[in-house]
Parts: C-alpha cells; structure tokens; sequence
C-alpha cells in the first residue's frame, strides 16, 4: 500500500483541546463537522438536531464543509434556525482542519474522497464517522483503518439499516431465540426492466473510479452488512456481474458511459454453512418479480421489501406447523426481552431511526472515549462482500473471502486503486 503525502495543518494530541475541557466539566457538547452536505449528508444534519432538541448539549453541529459552499452554507443556516448558532462554513477541508476545534468530522462525500478526508481528520485528531461504503476499494478502507490506530482515534462507520427494530429483532429471533431453527440459506432476488434513458444526467456515482462499483457497491454495503450480521462472514463467494443494456448518460451535453451494472447473481457461502443467493436485474423484460426470504430447519423469514434494506417491518415467520408470527409481534417481544442497560444503548431516547441512531453512537463513543459499535472494520467486512462479487466476476471464478479482505485480490479494483495512488 503506497504511502500517502496529505498536509497536516494542525496536529493534534491524543486528547484534543475540547475532550480536555469535556473532562474537566467546562464543556459537555461533541463539537461536530459535516463534511460533504450533498443527498446523504441531509439526513445525517437533520439526525444530529434530532439528537440536539432531544437531549439539548450532547451535540454541536460547529462546521460545515462542501466543495460548493453555497451547499455548507445551505446546511449551516438549517443548523441556526433549530439551534440559534451558525456552524462555520468552508469549502475545502484543510482550512477547517486549521481554523475549527473539532472532537469528530461526519464524512458524507463522494465514496472516492472517503479515505482522502478521513485520514486528513485523523492526522489532525479529529475522530471520523464515515459513510457506507468504507472506503471506495479495500485498500482505502485499510488506509483508514491505519490513520485510525496511528492517531488513537475513532473511525466508524454510518451504517443506519442493521441499527433499526425489525434488523435487530430478525437477527435476535435468527441466533438468540432460534426460532427458525438451524439457519440453512436465504434469496433475496429482484428482476425488472429499465428503459435506458440517454438524456438523463451524469453523477459521480456512475463512474467506477468515483463510487468504486454500481448498486452491489452503493445499497448493496447496506445488505452485506446485514447478512454478515446475521450470520457471520462468509468463506467463499461467486459473482457474475454485467450490463445487458447500453447505458448512457449525458454529460456537459455530451453522451458518456454509464458504468455501473445493470444484473448481478451473487452465490455466498458462508462459514456457518449458510449458503445465500442474491440477484438482481434491471434488464429483465417482460416478467418482473421479487422475493426475500431466509430458511431455517423449523421455519423461514419473509421478508415484504427490497433487497437491499431489509428485514423490512412488514415481514413474518412462517414456522414448520403452518403459524405465522409478524414482524411487529416479535419487535415487541425483542424489546421486551431487552434489559434497561441494553434498551438505552441500543436505542437511546426511545430513537429508532437509523441515521439518527448512528450519529447518537458516534457522538457518545466520543464523549465517553468508548469504541463505536460499528468501526470501520466492520465496514470493510461488509463492503469486502461487495468486492468479492466484483473481484469474482473479473477473476472468473469463486474467490475466498478472507483474501479479499486482506487485499490480496484486486483484479477489479487495481485501476481504481491507481486512479487513488493506494
């Protein structure tokens, strides 16, 4: 892995001027910045004044960054208006560095600028919370990492899907309650047909070396999260991946290549002898259909929703003797069973919303020097899913997880890497 050569404008100690003062008593809130105040971003800024309202000096929202500044700016008066102080707005990340006493930095950028801004933060002793996915290859992901244990600092990731009831209640009533009995193989497929549209607008998503892959990549970290949580890391995994159609996007009034896939069938197999297939085509003309399920030696799990951000509210258990049980049933029985302790880590305030929930952990990991429940190892775990499907679709064959995760196979990801210098 190259070396890389980023300004640090203000190094920072291991404990930063504003945890000094926290732990003196002269100060309680986590000085905040969000940088990249683009879609995504949108939901973290309304998180963290949920949090504010709800539990006034937990957090303080003091710097927005974006490349366009009419963007941070944009953010930084909705902060004003919920709080009555205007963050600081900057539209380059170094000069923040410099100027703004920050305990964390919430990444919401493009997936390619991730590790670029995140180890910035880091060197300079700012803890991170980076947006799914961790990183735009493996090796950014470790980058990350490094810049994380180098500095003493945090690194976590904004994964919002796993943190909400029916998530957690699925992965509860999998492997504490059993009630599906000995988990053996789930599908979740997805087939339908998309008209190419030429006249539709270029984003950066839909270039390889700016979003690191299509919808395997982009929802696709949010469902190899799940499963990982679900039932652990897989051993080995087989992809094909293509695109049937001719996309085309336009750009600056010209026509230029839509790069991400429009099909992928992904075989998984994991370490727990579960084996998982998860398809989907946008290519599909004619005949349409979607199915999510999870099997069990006693019963499945039906799922309602997409194939990326489930168990979705609306799912059942189908058990062996023909009972169902909805979802909404076992959340109650979940959090039931939950002690006070684990109700008020897991779902602080009675939140429930992902993004918020999210936020609410990194803020707190902060101002109690604790770890995150998600760092960004897990995230590599989850987006490694997503790099061995491309990695096998390049290769030709079944790739083994753990490689992938190490680095060692980047068939598909070597020209995004060079792009980066990683």
């Amino acid at each position: 892995m190259k070396v890389f050569n980023l300004p640090q404008k203000r190094i920072r100690d291991t404990i930063t001027h504003q945890t000094f003062l926290r732990k003196k008593g002269k100060i309680m809130a986590v000085q905040i910045a969000i940088i990249g105040c683009g879609g995504m971003a949108t939901g973290h800024l309304n998180a963290y004044l949920t949090i504010h309202q709800t539990e006034p000096g937990k957090v303080e929202l003091v710097a927005m960054c974006d490349e366009v500044k009419e963007r941070a700016d944009n953010f930084a008066d909705q902060v004003k208006a919920v709080t009555g102080k205007k963050p600081t707005v900057f539209d380059d990340t170094d000069t923040m560095l410099a100027t703004a006493d920050l305990d964390g930095a919430d990444i919401c950028t493009s997936h390619a600028h991730h590790h670029i801004n995140a180890i910035k933060c880091l060197n300079s002793g700012v803890n991170v919370m980076v947006e799914k996915p961790m990183g735009v290859t493996v090796k950014a992901s470790h980058a990350i990492i490094a810049a994380a244990k180098a500095n003493n600092k945090i690194a976590a990731t904004a994964e919002n899907i796993r943190r909400m009831p029916s998530r957690r209640t699925a992965e509860w009533l999998m492997n504490e309650k059993q009630m599906l009995g000995d988990l053996r193989m789930f599908s979740a497929q997805h087939a339908s047909y998309r008209e190419p549209d030429p006249q539709s607008d270029w984003h950066w998503r839909l270039d390889l070396t700016l979003g690191g892959g299509g919808m395997v990549m982009d929802s696709g970290a949010h469902y190899c999260d799940t499963i990982r949580y679900l039932f652990g890391d897989p051993d080995t995994v087989y992809g094909r991946v293509c695109q049937f159609e001719d996309l085309q996007v336009t750009k600056a009034g010209q026509l230029v290549k839509n790069e991400q896939e429009d099909t992928w069938v992904a075989t998984l197999n994991f370490k727990n002898g579960v084996i998982g297939l998860w398809t989907c085509t946008w290519a599909a003309v004619g005949h349409g259909f979607h199915h999510v399920v999870y099997y069990g030696s006693e019963g499945c799990l039906l799922d309602d929703g997409d194939i990326f951000h489930g168990p979705f509210d609306g799912a059942e258990v189908i058990l062996k003797d023909g009972t169902r049980h909805s979802m909404e049933s076992l959340i109650a029985e979940y959090q039931s069973s939950l002690s006070d302790e684990e109700a008020a880590r897991l779902f602080p305030h009675n939140f429930t919303d992902g993004v918020v929930l999210e936020c609410y952990d990194f803020a707190d990991a902060i101002a109690n020097n604790r770890p995150p429940e998600l760092d960004a190892e897990v995230g590599l775990r989850a987006k490694s899913i997503c790099e061995a499907i491309y990695e096998s679709n390049a290769c030709g064959q079944a790739v083994d997880y753990e490689e992938v995760v190490a680095g060692n196979i980047e068939v598909y990801q070597k020209p995004i890497n060079e792009r980066w210098n990683l």
